[in-house]
């Protein structure tokens, strides 16, 4: 499995670097207010198997941003969307827990950290909002859907 993470010149990246470059970023300006948002999309393939793309996005409000992202196939069966769908919270909870806990220890001014979940009130997914998004409250993060939820449906969805 893949726990890489490229950047937007194509550079692959440990956990602990893409660390050290969200310090770095913030560091460049304490003083705007900036959101780090966790978000996973994906795309069923033929043999009932997902690609999933988890992006970590860097936003600093009103400037700009940068982001991360990785590729994931776990190589089990999706046979419903639910499944899927449920498997990018999952996979989002597991990294935002992770990337919170090294930031916990880094020198950063206050920041939002959110979950951007790719589901919405149209089309087949709006019958999955009130579990899905209970699911993250639960681990007491915060979540946005769509059309808010642009980490998930806008940038992680570019890579699948």
């Amino acid at each position: 499995m893949n726990l890489l993470f490229n950047n937007s010149f194509g550079l692959q990246l440990t956990p602990d670097q893409v660390i050290r470059e969200i310090v770095t970023f913030v560091n460049l300006d304490r003083n705007r207010p900036y959101k780090i948002i966790i978000g996973t999309d994906s795309q069923r393939l033929s043999d009932k198997t997902a690609d999933f793309v988890t992006a970590i996005v860097v936003h600093r409000v009103g400037n700009g941003g940068q982001y991360f992202w990785r590729r994931i196939q776990n190589g089990q069966k999706y046979h419903t969307l639910r499944q899927r769908i449920t498997q990018e919270v999952l996979t989002s909870l597991d990294i935002a827990k992770t990337i919170l806990e090294k930031l916990k220890t880094a020198e950063l001014p206050e920041f939002d950290f959110e979950i951007h979940v790719d589901i919405g009130n149209q089309g087949e997914t709006k019958v999955m909002i009130q579990e899905l998004v209970s699911m993250v409250r639960a681990n007491n993060f915060e979540v946005k859907t769509k059309p808010d939820s642009y980490a998930a449906s806008k940038v992680a969805d570019r890579h699948t």
